[in-house]
């Protein structure tokens, strides 16, 4: 039994991985920590973009214009800016600082994401985040299903000198509003100087913590943690202990994401994700005779 006088393990860092710079979408920057030449999967984790802030002029933002998906999930949060989502299944929302869309692609869906009309008009900052989230192969050809969790739907957890706004799954005693296929944990976890949380995460549950802003220490051994890095846990039970140096000239605002393992094959094409290449030529064939549907024209996309 764990006690105040012996304390949980602490799980060490495995690795840290640098983000590699690429373009995605209509000609955005992204910071990319896998997959990447240093990290191919982190299951149940397929792939995590940091959409890179960036001062937009009037008239020159640009997002991901329609495209298609099958296999998986999309969550993307949204640091800074307007996201409009819309999609073949008729679903339609504008996400903006704090908010979350999580779309369960699923047997296929097309969607679009891009600057909202008043972002495309006015400028401004843009930064957020896209995790891709695998499904098991019982569940890749669900239905697909849109949540748009709005910043005043996530819950807040908060101690001396931190705070996180708990998306899914259940840390530090609070319950994430996001309906999951898959046990996962995602958070954003904003810690200040000198100040230390401890996040408990579930034996053989891979864990993993994304530095957006600001820098760290991580684990037993105090593992330095820079902005734009991923640490990644060794996989044994214990808890995730992130730390910020007194010293350090700002707060660590980070994603702490922790998930089952679902250790079965992955077969990948672009917005494609199943376990066998049979399956994805029928996934292309199957956009390309237009049975994953079409978005709705609209004035505004």
């Amino acid at each position: 039994m764990t006690t105040a006088e012996t304390p949980a393990p602490t799980r060490s860092v495995d690795r840290i991985v640098p983000s590699i710079s690429t373009i995605e979408g209509g000609g955005f920057p992204v910071n990319r920590p896998f997959p990447s030449p240093a990290l191919d999967v982190l299951d149940p984790f397929l792939l995590l973009d940091e959409m890179a802030p960036v001062e937009v002029p009037p008239g020159e933002a640009v997002g991901a214009p329609a495209h298609p998906h099958r296999g998986f999930e999309t969550v993307t949060y949204i640091l800074r800016g307007e996201v409009e989502h819309r999609d073949s299944v008729g679903n339609h929302g504008i996400i903006g600082p704090g908010d979350v869309q999580w779309m369960t692609a699923g047997d296929g869906i097309i969607h679009s994401e891009m600057p909202s009309e008043r972002v495309q008009t006015e400028g401004g900052v843009g930064h957020g985040l896209q995790l891709w989230v695998n499904l098991p192969a019982e569940l890749r050809r669900t239905a697909p299903t849109y949540q748009a969790l709005t910043a005043d739907r996530i819950p807040m957890a908060r101690g001396d000198g931190w705070e996180a706004r708990i998306v899914a799954g259940s840390m530090l005693g609070v319950d994430g509003p996001a309906t999951t296929h898959t046990p996962i944990g995602y958070a954003r976890v904003t810690i200040q100087p000198g100040a230390t949380v401890r996040i408990p995460a579930a034996d053989g549950h891979n864990a993993a913590v994304y530095a957006f802003s600001g820098r760290g220490e991580l684990g037993a051994d105090h593992t330095a943690l820079a902005s734009n890095e991923l640490a990644v846990f060794e996989p044994a039970g214990g808890d995730l202990m992130l730390t910020v140096p007194l010293d350090a000239a700002e707060a660590l605002d980070c994603l702490v994401l922790t998930g089952e393992p679902i250790g079965e094959p992955i077969a990948r094409y672009g917005p494609f994700v199943m376990n066998t290449e049979d399956e994805i030529v029928e996934a292309i064939d199957d956009y390309n005779a237009g049975r994953m549907g079409t978005i709705a024209a609209t004035g505004s996309l």
